[in-house]
């Protein structure tokens, strides 16, 4: 598997719930898909009864000199949009990241996030911030959503 996709198994394989080995699938999207490309894998989806998605990916890596992309002064004004939407769940605003800004500050995280926002279309959620900060100038998010 790819590294991210491993990363993914081993946070599911701590999580407090068990998660039975037979149930789990493992998809990646490619930094580069469009919008409605993740919108299709969302709906591609389709689970039957309860479910869980581990969505991941990097905000900005243009956050100060030491950062890989160096500084761009549009990182924290993108990650801070971000940081909004996955605090309060905000569907339109992780739909409507633009994909040309992203790549430009080397965002891995924007096809997730729009995978997740096409997947929890039509549900009520709870949003929680666990942490949002840059270190070494990279953005990382982690929010938990639930249904409310």
């Amino acid at each position: 598997m790819p590294l991210s996709l491993s990363v993914g198994a081993w946070l599911i394989n701590r999580a407090f719930v068990p998660v039975p080995a037979f149930t789990r699938r493992f998809v990646a999207i490619a930094d580069g898909a469009s919008v409605q490309e993740c919108a299709d894998l969302a709906r591609a989806f389709e689970p039957d009864g309860p479910w869980a998605l581990l969505a991941m990916g990097d905000g900005s890596a243009c956050r100060g000199t030491a950062a890989p992309g160096y500084d761009d002064p549009r990182a924290l004004p993108y990650d801070k949009s971000v940081e909004r939407a996955l605090a309060t769940a905000d569907l339109a605003a992780l739909r409507g990241l633009d994909p040309v800004l992203s790549a430009e500050l080397l965002v891995a995280g924007r096809a997730p996030w729009q995978v997740l926002a096409a997947a929890a279309e039509g549900g009520t959620w709870r949003a929680t911030m666990e942490y949002a900060d840059a270190p070494y100038g990279v953005a990382y998010f982690v929010a938990t959503w639930e249904r409310a």
